[in-house]
C-alpha cells in the first residue's frame, strides 16, 4: 500500500514510522524542508535507540527507513491508496488542503484526518467525494500508543470506513470506532481528569501535589493530572478543553478553568517551558503531597465518578461501544482500568450516590448524573 502523510512534526513522522514499520511505501509531506530534514533525522535517532534496545537489527532499520521518502509537493503524493493529515488543528487550513489534495489522487485513495476535536463531517465538506474521508485518529507518541481511533463522518461510506478499520488493524494497532461528535472518545471521557481536579484546586481542596498524589496511589495512573497537564503542555491542553467546551454548546460539564487558562497566559506551559503547575528548572524540588487518607480518598472518587459518568453518557449517546471506550481509555491514555469495567467493580449504586450527592452540593448541571448509569442502577445492571 502506498501512504501519504502530510505533516512531518512528531504526530506525523510517528504515523510514517507505523506506516512503514508496517511495509507500506511511505511519503511524508512538508512544505517546510527544514521540517523534512530534522523528521529524517529524528527517524534515524530513533532507529538508532531500537537497535540499542535490542528491538530492531540493522537490516530492520534499513527496511523501515527504504520504505519512507520526503517530499515537499503535494502532486508527490499522487499515487497514495491512504492519506493521513497531521497538521495544525485549523479547520480552514485543512479544508484547503484537502481540496488541493484530491485534485492530485485517484478517486478511490482515501482522505483521512488525524484531527482529535474537529468535525470529520466539517472537513469531508470539502472534498468533491466526501464518502472517502474519514478520522484516523493516532495517540502520541504514534509508534507506542496501541489506540488508533477510526471515526466515520456521516459522508463516510461504509467500504471507505472497512479499509481503514483493516489497515489500522494490520498495522498492530487497536481501533476504537468512534461517532463523530466532539473530542471523539478518548478527549471527551479524559476530561473530566483535567476538569475536576482543576475544580477542587479551586475550591481550595488540596493543591497540585496532593491532588496528583492521591490519583496515582489510590487510583494506579501513572501520572497525576497536574503532572500530565504540565507533560502535553498547558495551551494545548486548556485548547481542546475550550474547543469541547464550545462544540457542546457550553455544556458546563466541559467547562474550562481559569487556573488553566491564567497559566496559559503567563507562560506557565509546563516541561517544555521550564515552569508549569511544578517548576522544571534545574535544582528545582517537587512539593510533597499532604499525607491524608480521608483527603485523598475524597479526592480521587470525585475524579473517578465524573469519568466514569462521561464515559457511561458516551455509551448512552452511542458515541461507541462499550469495549471500545475502555479500550480508548486503556490503551489511548493509559488509565488503569477501563472506567465502566471500574464502575462494575466499585457499584453503581455507589457512582449514583456519589454523582447525586454532588448534584445536591453544587446544583450545577456539571454533576447530573447520566441516564444510563441510574436506570443500571434501578435495575441492577452492569455494563460487562
Amino acid at each position: 500500500m502506498n501512504v501519504g502523510i502530510i505533516g512531518s512534526g512528531t504526530m506525523g513522522s510517528g504515523i510514517a514510522q507505523v506506516a512503514a514499520t508496517a511495509g507500506c511505501k511511505v511519503k511524508l509531506y512538508d512544505s517546510n524542508k527544514n521540517a523534512l530534514d530534522k523528521a529524517k533525522a529524528s527517524l534515524e535517532k530513533i532507529m538508532n535507540r531500537l537497535i540499542e534496545k535490542g528491538r530492531i537489527d540493522a537490516n530492520e532499520k534499513a527496511r523501515i527507513q527504504n520504505n519512507i521518502s520526503y517530499v515537499d509537493s503535494l502532486k508527490a503524493l499522487a499515487d497514495a491508496n491512504l492519506t493521513i493529515e497531521a497538521i495544525v488543528e485549523n479547520l480552514d487550513i485543512k479544508k484547503n488542503v484537502f481540496s488541493e489534495l484530491e485534485s492530485y489522487v485517484a478517486d478511490d485513495c482515501i482522505i483521512a484526518s488525524n484531527t482529535s476535536s474537529l468535525s470529520i463531517a466539517s472537513i469531508a465538506a470539502s472534498l468533491q467525494k466526501p464518502e472517502r474521508c474519514v478520522g484516523i485518529h493516532f495517540f502520541n507518541p504514534a509508534p507506542l500508543m496501541k489506540l488508533v481511533e477510526v471515526i466515520p463522518a456521516i459522508q463516510t461510506s461504509e467500504a471507505v470506513l472497512q479499509k481503514s478499520i483493516d489497515t489500522i488493524s494490520d498495522w498492530k494497532k487497536v481501533v476504537a470506532v468512534a461517532k463523530d461528535t466532539p473530542g471523539f472518545i478518548v478527549n471527551r471521557v479524559a476530561r473530566p481528569f483535567y476538569g475536576e481536579s482543576l475544580r477542587i484546586y479551586e475550591e481550595g481542596i488540596a493543591d497540585f501535589a496532593t491532588i496528583d498524589h492521591s490519583l496515582k496511589s489510590l487510583g494506579g495512573f501513572r501520572m497525576g493530572p497536574f503532572e500530565l497537564m504540565d507533560f502535553i503542555g498547558n495551551d494545548v491542553n486548556y485548547t481542546v478543553t475550550e474547543t469541547v467546551f464550545t462544540a457542546f454548546y457550553y455544556d458546563p460539564r466541559y467547562k474550562p478553568a481559569f487556573t488553566q487558562k491564567r497559566f496559559s497566559e503567563a507562560g506557565y506551559l509546563g516541561r517544555k517551558s521550564g515552569k508549569g503547575y511544578y517548576d522544571y528548572s534545574e535544582g528545582a524540588t517537587k512539593p510533597n503531597p499532604t499525607e491524608d487518607k480521608a483527603l485523598a480518598e475524597q479526592i480521587f472518587n470525585r475524579v473517578l465518578v465524573m469519568l466514569i459518568n462521561e464515559a457511561a453518557d458516551a455509551l448512552f449517546l452511542n458515541v461507541a461501544s462499550a469495549e471500545d471506550i475502555d479500550n480508548a481509555m486503556t490503551k489511548g491514555v493509559n488509565y488503569p482500568k477501563g472506567l465502566l469495567a471500574w464502575a462494575d467493580e466499585i457499584g453503581i449504586d455507589k457512582c449514583v450516590a456519589t454523582l447525586d450527592k454532588l448534584y445536591d452540593e453544587y446544583h450545577e448541571d456539571r454533576y447530573r448524573c447520566s441516564p444510563l448509569l441510574r436506570k443500571m442502577n434501578r435495575e441492577n445492571k452492569t455494563f460487562f
